[in-house]
């Protein structure tokens, strides 16, 4: 009863946190160094992948429209724009991969990466704010939100939803939702295709029969259900508001971490 606690937690953990721009990996990672239980690479990815099945279920009319209407020559450009991003980061992503990088287990660099990305996202958020609103998304936009996918993904602390919204204020869609939307659905193949590599590895590896495949289901679930309900919350509020308050909860948590924390740890 108490693991299945721990991992209903880390669902919820999850769900809150994939698409707020504070960081998923950085809060599971903290959670998991603070009682909730390490946890293998494939369930943390599988959970993500039921956050990212929220924002699928959330956006699938848009999708639908880009699929069904790829002819008409703006939706045929954005879902290109979307490929390019995506095939960068997949591309990035062998890259790291081939040279064997591990995600830090320790708590310290996700909290410098969580004072250094608020810093950031506060000088971004003054730097957009100056540019003429526009919705438009630019082949550099797209270009460079692969990029800061891949970016976000080496480094956890630093938040793949924060990285790519700010990214594409900053490199021209300087409309709110408008580079919401775009890293949002730029995530939705990224994490899907995460999620079948971890698989394919674990299968692969003969680790199948050792996972906790309950747990995974378990985690997955809660983490559809809050994410869902997470995101439609962040859809409203960042139509009237920035987002300032998450930066500052990131580097008030960082710096608590950074205080609190022995070194080393």
């Amino acid at each position: 009863m108490h693991d299945l606690i721990n991992i209903i937690l880390l669902g919820i953990v999850e769900g809150i946190t994939e698409f707020l721009p504070i960081s998923s990996t950085g809060h599971l990672l903290i959670a998991e160094s603070f009682g909730l239980g390490a946890r293998s690479e494939l369930f943390n990815v599988g959970i993500q992948a039921g956050a990212i099945l929220a924002i699928t279920l959330i956006y699938w009319k848009r999708i639908w429209q880009l699929l069904t209407q790829w002819r008409a020559p703006a939706n045929r450009a954005y879902l290109f724009k979307l490929s390019v991003a995506f095939l960068i980061t997949c591309a990035l992503g062998l890259v790291v991969t081939h040279f064997g990088f591990k995600l830090p287990e320790t708590v310290t660099p996700i909290a410098w990466a969580l004072v250094i990305g608020g810093f950031w996202m506060l000088g971004a958020e003054a730097m957009a704010a100056r540019q003429v609103d526009c919705s438009e998304v630019t082949w550099r936009v797209a270009i460079l939100v692969g990029i800061a996918q891949m970016v976000a993904g080496i480094f956890p602390g630093t938040s793949r939803s924060g990285a790519t919204i700010f990214t594409a204020m900053l490199a021209g869609t300087s409309n709110r939702p408008a580079a919401t939307e775009f890293s949002f659905l730029v995530g939705i193949p990224t994490m899907y295709a995460a999620t079948a590599y971890e698989l394919l590895k674990v299968f692969k590896q003969g680790g199948a029969a050792h996972e906790d495949w309950t747990a995974l289901i378990v985690g997955f679930v809660v983490s559809l259900i809050v994410a869902f309900v997470a995101v439609k919350w962040l859809l409203g509020y960042i139509r009237t508001h920035r987002f300032t308050w998450f930066a500052w909860y990131r580097i008030a948590l960082g710096a608590a971490l950074l205080l609190l924390m022995p070194a080393g740890a």
